[in-house]
């Protein structure tokens, strides 16, 4: 932005002020701003198409603007004013309009004001990449301070959006609003969200959302030791998987409890697995499915494995080869954790879990997978070597 008219519309959005979208499409010298494929010269015309009144034309503008001023998660000089004017555009009554082709990776038929928002919060993730590491983000230098410069006014247009009635914006309303609130400049905001979401949870009665909403609070630090008594078992588990949980040891019993049946965690949620890893949609801060999250959480909270052994029992019908790094290698280790002593006996429980483990063929298939975890812990990497040290190994008591 260059001349008087771009400063202006600039210190508005610094200042928190969302600047009028036919201001930004007027006022932008655009042909000094870039986008992937050059010149920005088209932008204007895309970002009005967005208020058309054909749902097609407006999904077709979507798809330009995302190709071109966050081009795979790029950010471009062109982005900033981009973004003010969708931010600005949101409570226009024509992003109601629905429409199943919005985005390419989603086809639910739902308001372009859901699409709009959930472009803003990959512009937010894009723009808090790297800034809390020494990690180059690869955009050319300015634009992703300038990027951030302005995620507490879009913050501010998101935020509004919370308690929407449509339950796919207000999905994409926090979801946007997490990613802006990565910021450490809006800290302070934390609270006043936490405080809507908290409304919302008590209103709600979709799983999935009661859940995001809980996972999203417990990570921003908020205390969610309260729906360690919700009625719902996913909601009990997914707040005692809270950082601020991990001395509960009410949550801690909640997540072994609930780990006993890994079948019912799995119908929680439709989550994408290696199987089909696009069926479903992951939670919000969690790293790969929730049965897995759950069973580090237990890892690292049990006293020790004697307490994890019905856990570990549990998953065993759930283990292959493929699935070592998440279940059966992490209880491996956690059954050694001072690695395998020939001088020893196996105690009752590594005896039970090893022996488990050794039945199930599975595990055994294409066994440089697994050589490592096993290698770690002393233990020989071959199933039937792992037979005999159990047959000539007698659990002491």
């Amino acid at each position: 932005m260059t001349n008087h008219d771009d400063c202006r519309i600039a210190a508005q959005a610094l200042h928190g002020q969302l600047p009028d979208p036919r201001s930004v499409i007027e006022c932008t010298d655009w042909s000094a701003l870039e986008h992937a494929y050059g010149k920005a010269q088209d932008t204007p015309l895309h970002l009005v198409q967005l208020l058309a009144e054909d749902p097609e034309v407006q999904a077709g503008a979507l798809g330009l603007l995302d190709m071109s001023v966050l081009h795979q998660e790029s950010l471009y000089s062109a982005t900033v004013p981009a973004a003010l004017y969708v931010a600005a555009v949101l409570n226009d009554p024509r992003t109601l309009a629905r429409h199943e082709d919005f985005s390419t990776w989603d086809g639910r038929p739902r308001p372009l004001r859901a699409a709009l928002l959930e472009w803003l919060g990959q512009i937010a993730d894009s723009a808090a990449y790297g800034e809390t590491t020494d990690e180059e983000d690869g955009n050319d230098p300015g634009v992703t301070d300038a990027v951030r410069a302005i995620r507490g006014t879009i913050h501010d247009a998101a935020f509004t959006h919370l308690l929407a009635p449509d339950p796919t914006v207000r999905s994409a309303a926090l979801n946007a609003t997490a990613a802006l609130l990565r910021s450490p400049e809006l800290a302070s905001r934390v609270s006043r969200t936490t405080q809507i979401l908290r409304q919302l949870l008590a209103k709600s009665t979709d799983r999935r959302e009661r859940a995001t909403i809980v996972l999203t609070m417990g990570a921003w630090g908020a205390d969610v030791a309260s729906w360690l008594t919700d009625p719902d078992p996913a909601i009990r588990a997914c707040a005692a998987l809270s950082p601020g949980c991990a001395d509960n040891a009410k949550a801690t019993r909640t997540i072994l409890r609930a780990l006993r049946e890994p079948e019912a965690i799995d119908s929680w949620f439709l989550e994408p697995t290696a199987a089909d890893p696009w069926a479903g949609e992951p939670l919000p801060h969690i790293e790969g499915r929730l049965r897995h999250a759950l069973l580090s959480a237990a890892i690292e909270r049990a006293a020790g494995f004697e307490e994890l052994l019905p856990v570990a029992m549990a998953s065993v019908p759930f283990c292959s080869n493929l699935t070592i790094a998440e279940d059966w290698g992490p209880l491996l280790a956690a059954a050694f954790p001072s690695g395998y002593d020939r001088n020893a006996q196996f105690t009752p429980a590594q005896h039970r879990y090893l022996s488990a483990l050794a039945d199930r063929d599975v595990c055994w298939r294409y066994t440089h997978l697994v050589t490592s975890w096993f290698s770690d812990v002393g233990l020989p990497s071959d199933q039937n070597a792992i037979k005999a040290l159990l047959a000539g190994s007698y659990p002491h008591r």
